[in-house]
């Protein structure tokens, strides 16, 4: 598959709601189907990545590997990311996935909530708090405590 950049040619951070958001679709876009390379060249070199209870990652070297693993485990994944706030150098968005775990065929769901801190129109530190579950699973707050 060719490499998509992440990004146009633009070396500055997403400046105004319009431009943060059109860079949250793109991202999006490139979960479906994974296109791991145009992935991690959105990301700086010497990125930062707080991923849920994944110990943190920091490089493209280690970010290629997480995104290696997670697009073997997660098969047919559909994502829905959401634009939520531009402030400074900061973007957040909310997001909800769909996918297959390959290795034992449940369908899964999540939900998140992530940051993104840009640098020269790269994602420079990703942080993502999300839950998981099975897609047929209760979902209420007594399940979930459990």
């Amino acid at each position: 598959m060719p490499v998509q950049p992440l990004r146009k040619t633009q070396d500055h951070n997403p400046r105004t709601m319009d431009e943060a958001r059109a860079f949250v679709a793109h991202v999006e876009s490139l979960f479906m189907p994974w296109n791991i390379e145009a992935l991690v060249a959105g990301f700086t070199d010497d990125c930062v990545v707080r991923f849920g209870t994944v110990p943190q990652l920091r490089g493209r070297k280690a970010l290629r590997e997480f995104f290696t693993a997670r697009s073997a485990r997660q098969k047919n994944y559909r994502l829905d990311k959401q634009f939520r706030a531009l402030m400074g150098d900061v973007i957040a968005n909310v997001w909800s996935g769909e996918w297959d775990n390959a290795d034992t065929g449940t369908r899964m769901r999540g939900y998140g909530v992530e940051t993104w801190l840009m640098r020269d129109g790269k994602i420079a530190v990703w942080e993502a708090a999300f839950n998981a579950a099975p897609a047929d699973a209760p979902g209420g707050v007594a399940e979930m405590l459990q």
